[in-house]
């Protein structure tokens, strides 16, 4: 998908305040079992269609105005997730604004974590 130049512009400007992660080393932390969010933000109705093994969903639009209900400390590692990169390295920097010092942006979001044939899940239909 293009992106508008001035979306593009915002993003890079966020991209130098916050830190990303590869699908690599995330899939690593998983298998490992280390604790940390794995939080996928993207829209209900992208969940829908499959999402990573082990993420839970806060989405893009509730996400800073849900966290603090969540039991994570402001020091617990938060991988948060979209479907390119983009809108997730845009909720890192809210985050770490709100004080979280352990932010990640998942470099690649979901399309990247299909790419690299990691586990998916399906949303349970009724």
């Amino acid at each position: 998908m293009a992106h508008n130049p001035a979306f593009e512009r915002l993003v890079q400007r966020a991209k130098g305040h916050i830190q990303e992660i590869s699908v690599d080393k995330v899939r690593e932390q998983l298998m490992r079992k280390e604790p940390f969010a794995f939080i996928d933000i993207r829209e209900d109705h992208e969940r829908q269609k499959g999402y990573a093994e082990g993420s839970i969903h806060i989405g893009r639009g509730i996400l800073e105005r849900d966290i603090e209900r969540k039991p994570f400390e402001k020091d617990t590692l938060i991988v948060l997730y979209c479907g390119g990169g983009y809108r997730s390295a845009l909720a890192a920097m809210n985050l770490v604004e709100m004080g979280y010092t352990q932010v990640r942006s998942m470099a690649g979001g979901f399309k990247a974590w299909k790419w690299a044939g990691y586990p998916l899940k399906e949303v349970a239909r009724p």
